[in-house]
């Protein structure tokens, strides 16, 4: 299973970079919506997650929250299981 991964950003956001580094080591696709580029994007992301803040990470549309709560979820070995994956044993 391949997980859809949403990701709301802006291009100078150093949480939105440090995000996608995680997803891309981790081998995940995701697609990204600049909130700056398209002020649809804002509003969608603000009703969707009740947050004003870049990133807002939504996996199989379930609002996992910015790159602290990323990060977090991969400490706690949680990650992996959101996105279909088998933990790496590295």
């Amino acid at each position: 299973m391949t997980a859809d991964v949403l990701m709301y950003t802006t291009s100078w956001c150093p949480f939105c970079s440090r995000a996608k580094a995680l997803l891309k080591e981790k081998g995940v696709q995701w697609t990204e919506l600049d909130i700056e580029a398209d002020p649809v994007h804002r509003q969608a992301m603000m009703e969707a997650s009740g947050r004003t803040s870049v990133p807002q990470i939504f996996i199989n549309g379930t609002l996992v929250g910015g790159s602290e709560e990323l990060f977090a979820l991969d400490v706690r070995g949680e990650l992996d299981q959101l996105l279909g994956r088998t933990p790496s044993t590295t």
